[in-house]
């Protein structure tokens, strides 16, 4: 209880800066550090000739006792409930009075929505019982048990976990192939069914070897391209260097016999898959949906692929269980290929040396999967573990298994109940939504070990702020990037969604991959193929790309940053019709065009057209409670600045605005005190609260998601005014918007106004238009 009293009352002695500080760093600010106003005089010692050796045992002995004392006072404050009510009194004083003074219907969405911000903290406290127990009985105790310890934020230890119990047992090199698994007589298998079947893809794309002459080539000639109709993919357009000029065609129907899937890839798909083919109205494939079929015979071919298409809806599970099965194939085949190429070396006459085993890359990673949040990486693995499992008999060996749902799983309890967003909305953040994680996954056989080191890890799952942080900037010490030297298959999953987080860490990793690795990391070099070797591994390396819309900036990357030998195939389908068709209020739209001579200025253009021919006619104060919506969060700051520059009578909510502040601003524009309300893309995708008040609505530019325009449309029935005719919307484009125009009034449509310079007005009805 006395370590527990001075705990308590060296935290009371601390202001809230320090005490988050002490809770984030384990220690107080250097700038609270108490130091002596009077001058110590300088003392001279002799050293003795021992000294390196007692300085050393010092140094080691002092920093154990800084970390058994940073451990009982982290410790203490963690476990200290009058500290935490303490603060978080602090910090909701300023959010109760603004919600106090909001007494108006509109705030029922927020409250909510604050809600479910305020059960994070909740759910954070640890119970009262382990008060009573210092940092480091509480280490010595998890150690005895063999708990590690190494990502508890009790501990304060920044390192993340990796499992290096189990490195000799899923080590590629020291291990060889069982003879039960039915893979030993692999090669016998492949030669004698190659009469009758086509080649296996995997060994046709890996070791096809490629001439300098044909590097050149792809380096320098334009691709060519054809179009092709697909029963359900739709348009789909191949382009290549390599290859000439063809048509895909779709296979109508599979044989899981012909895909060459590895052997218990076979048996457990179609009972996988078979939640999806019950949904099928009348399935031609055992296997496969229509939409699974296309995918795959894309994915099977080696071939690049675009899917602007994915729906978290609709189609979302059943295209992350069709790149599953790819991804782990490919995995299965090609440490296949390796244990059984050691058990053959190791047959080998002795002095007898042969270069016909080059089976690995610089590093053993093959695939690299991104994906935006935890769920995400959890369910990915959930499917890799059942399509391992032939039956409920034959489990296989998952390491780390429970402490990866601990950390990857969420609670269904820290989300209230009560929350109404909209189905996209519940789709796309479902689950544990942290965007901060990576994990390296090794399967061998019948086992699959999380938490894998990357250079011994076959798959890697992480989120692009995690790969970014670990690959690092230039001129950092820490940094590294060598485990992205021979990535064979790279899967960016939902895409779109990195628009919304930060899209600079995607190019950052496209920039580090298949790069030459700067160590040899253990590496038999006999053993490495020789398109590695030569730093051609980025022309073999595969890229599948799934969205839910098209952008330039996400074709950017599949156009710049895939160089795959096999050409590469995209989905360009032409919406018919627009997301303008769904808006059910009484409203016109004007839609004014703005000229720009390139892509560069069209920022400019946009900002200048704005200020000098859109906003005077919003000045007046008969037009206001006028929304501007901003998509880029740069052009928001620079609205912001000029609306306090020019003194405007304005209010802003982005997505850094804090829950007081954005309280404030929806009282201040539904009363009609701000006249003008700013309004970032980025905070209506994290939050999608139902803005209320809004009489005009002016889209600086076109939305990213193109249902986000209807859904700010509707929100003008939210205000039951009777002022229906005073509505307006106003929307700014430029011919360099041709997508996201397509996306809200259609095809037609945006043939029509890129043709025409002027302005054009339409009146929904309320009606499909």
């Amino acid at each position: 209880m006395g370590k527990r009293r001075a705990g308590r009352e060296l935290l009371r002695s601390l202001s809230k800066k320090q005490k988050k500080h002490l809770r984030e760093f384990g220690e107080e600010h250097p700038f609270y550090d108490k130091v002596s106003g009077r001058p110590e005089a300088t003392q001279i010692c002799e050293l003795s000739d021992d000294s390196d050796k007692s300085s050393a045992e010092s140094d080691s002995e002092t920093e154990v006792e800084q970390v058994s004392g940073y451990h009982k006072l982290l410790a203490t404050l963690k476990t200290s409930p009058e500290s935490e009510s303490e603060e978080e009194e602090d910090e909701s004083e300023s959010e109760e009075a603004e919600e106090s003074e909001a007494e108006m219907d509109s705030e029922g969405s927020q409250e909510t929505g604050e809600a479910e911000e305020g059960e994070e903290d909740k759910n954070d406290a640890p119970e009262e019982e382990e008060a009573t127990d210092t940092a480091e009985q509480m280490l010595s105790q998890e150690q005895a048990d063999g708990t590690d310890t190494s990502c508890d934020p009790r501990h304060g230890v920044i390192e993340e976990f990796t499992d290096v119990k189990h490195e000799s047992e899923f080590s590629l090199e020291t291990n060889f192939m069982e003879e039960d698994s039915g893979d030993c007589n692999a090669d016998r298998k492949d030669s004698s069914s190659s009469q009758t079947l086509p080649e296996d893809p995997f060994k046709q794309h890996m070791d096809k070897e490629l001439e300098e002459k044909e590097i050149e080539k792809m380096s320098t000639i334009p691709k060519t391209s054809s179009q092709s109709q697909w029963p359900r993919l739709g348009q789909v357009i191949f382009s290549s260097t390599l290859e000439k000029q063809k048509s895909l065609k779709a296979d109508k129907e599979v044989d899981v016999k012909q895909l060459h899937l590895h052997k218990p890839l076979e048996s457990t798909w179609p009972k996988v898959n078979k939640q999806f083919l019950s949904a099928v109205d009348k399935p031609t494939d055992s296997s496969f949906t229509p939409l699974q079929r296309e995918l795959f015979c894309i994915m099977n071919s080696y071939r690049d692929l675009f899917y602007p298409e994915r729906n978290a809806l609709t189609n979302g599970e059943e295209v992350r269980h069709t790149y599953c099965l790819h991804a782990l194939n490919h995995v299965l085949k090609a440490n296949a290929q390796v244990l059984s190429n050691n058990a053959k070396r190791r047959d080998r006459k002795p002095g007898t040396d042969t270069d016909d085993h080059r089976d690995q890359g610089l590093t053993r990673p093959k695939v690299l999967m991104i994906v935006p949040f935890r769920e995400c990486a959890l369910r990915i693995v959930h499917i890799f573990i059942s399509l391992l499992e032939v039956n409920d008999k034959k489990k296989i060996d998952v390491s780390n298994k429970k402490r990866f749902k601990g950390e990857f799983g969420s609670d269904p309890e820290e989300k209230p109940p009560n929350l109404k967003r909209p189905e996209d909305y519940e789709a796309v953040f479902a689950g544990n939504i942290d965007d901060h994680f990576r994990i390296g996954v090794a399967i061998l056989q019948k086992s699959m070990r999380l938490y894998a080191p990357f250079y011994s890890s076959d798959i890697i799952i992480a989120s692009p702020l995690g790969i970014r942080t670990v690959i690092g900037a230039e001129g950092e010490k820490r940094r590294d990037f060598d485990f992205l030297s021979s990535i064979e298959i790279l899967i960016i999953d939902q895409a779109d969604i990195y628009l919304m987080q930060n899209w600079e860490h995607v190019l950052h990793l496209m920039k580090h991959i298949n790069l030459l690795p700067l160590e040899s990391h253990g590496v038999d070099f006999s053993r490495v193929r020789m398109l590695n070797l030569n730093n051609w591994s980025k022309y073999y390396r595969q890229t599948l790309l799934f969205s839910a819309l098209q952008d330039p900036q996400i074709n950017s990357v599949f156009n710049k940053h895939c160089f795959n030998y096999a050409g590469q195939v995209a989905v360009r389908n032409v919406p018919l019709t627009g997301s303008i068709s769904h808006v059910v209020v009484q409203l016109p739209h004007v839609f004014r065009r703005l000229e720009a001579d390139s892509v560069t200025s069209v920022i400019d253009a946009r900002f200048q057209f704005f200020i000098d021919k859109v906003l005077p006619e919003y000045r007046d104060a008969i037009m206001s409670h006028t929304l501007i919506y901003v998509p880029s969060y740069f052009d928001y700051v620079r609205l912001r600045n000029y609306f306090k520059k020019e003194d405007l009578n304005f209010t802003h909510i982005c997505e850094y605005t804090k829950k007081a502040a954005v309280c404030r601003a929806r009282r201040f524009f539904l009363k009609g005190e701000k006249q003008f309300l700013l309004f970032t893309e980025r905070f209506h995708f994290y939050k999608r609260y139902t803005i209320k008040g809004i009489r005009n609505l002016i889209f600086y530019e076109l939305p990213t998601y193109s249902h986000f325009y209807s859904e700010i449309c509707n929100m003008l029935k939210a205000t039951d005014n009777g002022v229906d005719a005073t509505w307006t919307c106003t929307v700014l484009y430029s011919k360099y918007d041709a997508q996201k125009l397509a996306a809200v009034v259609g095809i037609d449509r945006t043939a029509q106004m890129l043709q025409s310079k002027k302005n054009v007005h339409l009146f929904v009805t309320g009606e499909n238009d």
